[in-house]
């Protein structure tokens, strides 16, 4: 995120890392890098170095009546996946460090989180196409070692049920259609989004009935569901002096293995090849277009949800707006102006 959450002061988070891992930071410096998560680069008094994650749970609730505790189990269980895994042997795993009784996250209050990780010396790079074609090899050994890992890493880690995160206010938004571009007034893109989802209705609801469908059949399916990251894209792994590292694993599931394929292989075949030769699992194609369709609706509702809230306009909603605009003329087959 390129702006820390509203309200949230240095001297409340510094009090947070104190009493949740007897740490005693002494200086703090917000870093915007990611999308999702708010990041922190930390010194405590001895001089070590460390890099805090905050995150917002109201972004991640699967729907608007899902208690904010139920998210947090959620979470804690995806961090608790990562930290067993790096437990289990990993060391390419970047995990939480355990908290003073032993949980990989602490609650600051009842919508916020923080977690606590060691600083990664390393080149780090932004979401996009693998560039590289070394990366797009060690990623796809990091997931190979992901999904064939012992029964242990992933004891802690919920089920893929295949549902949307904020669908329901999505579908709420969709069905709402003129009635809320003229009625929002929450903040400056409330009504632009409005309307731009009510013109772009009819592309995303095929999208949300391709999802069902292949989701449906997905459920039927019988391969053996695995440990999963869930984001495997270029901006979550790092080079580092010993080897490819994999970083934000608060998306953890046990889910099918094209669940960390579809976005992998360039187009030639090349990796779902090599998944294949390594692991003995042929990536279905089917699942693979579910989880790359799930990927655009995720974003979509994502955005929508908080256009729906009180927004100021800033850097955060900057970028969320094209990002919007994108995925609406994607899903209309357009490209958008401007």
């Amino acid at each position: 995120m390129l702006t820390p959450p509203d309200g949230l002061s240095e001297a409340v988070l510094k009090s947070a890392l104190a009493r949740g891992w007897d740490a005693d930071m002494s200086s703090l410096a917000y870093r915007a890098v990611g999308f999702g998560s708010h990041h922190w680069e930390a010194f405590d008094a001895a001089g070590a170095r460390w890099f805090v994650t905050v995150d917002e749970l109201q972004t991640k609730q699967r729907s608007l009546d899902e208690p904010l505790a139920a998210t947090f189990s959620r979470l804690r269980a995806s961090l608790s996946a990562a930290r067993d895994l790096r437990d289990c042997g990993a060391a390419f795993v970047v995990a939480p460090v355990p908290a003073r009784d032993g949980e990989p996250l602490v609650r600051l209050n009842d919508r916020l989180t923080v977690a606590l990780y060691p600083f990664v010396d390393g080149q780090s790079f932004t979401w996009g196409e693998f560039t590289l074609p070394a990366q797009r090899r060690g990623m796809l050994d990091l997931i190979v070692a992901v999904h064939t890992a012992p029964a242990a890493a992933r004891r802690q880690a919920g089920p893929d049920d295949f549902a949307i995160l904020h669908r329901d206010e999505l579908e709420l938004a969709l069905d709402s259609g003129r009635d809320a571009a003229d009625a929002s007034d929450c903040g400056p893109y409330a009504r632009p989004a409005a309307r731009l989802l009510t013109d772009g209705a009819p592309g995303v609801r095929r999208m949300l009935a391709r999802y069902d469908e292949l989701a449906a059949a997905a459920r039927s399916g019988t391969v053996r569901p695995v440990l999963t990251h869930g984001e495997p894209h270029p901006g979550n792994t790092m080079l580092t002096a010993s080897g490819w590292m994999l970083i934000d694993w608060d998306t953890v599931l046990v889910a099918p293995p094209e669940r960390d394929l579809w976005s992998l292989d360039p187009g030639d075949g090349s990796v779902l090849r090599g998944y294949a030769e390594a692991t003995g699992v042929t990536p279905r194609p089917s699942v693979l277009e579910l989880y790359r369709i799930g990927w655009d609706l995720a974003d979509i509702a994502v955005i929508v949800s908080r256009f729906r809230l009180p927004h100021p306009g800033n850097e955060d909603d900057d970028k969320s707006w094209y990002g919007l605009r994108s995925l609406i003329a994607q899903a209309a087959g357009d490209a958008p102006e401007g």
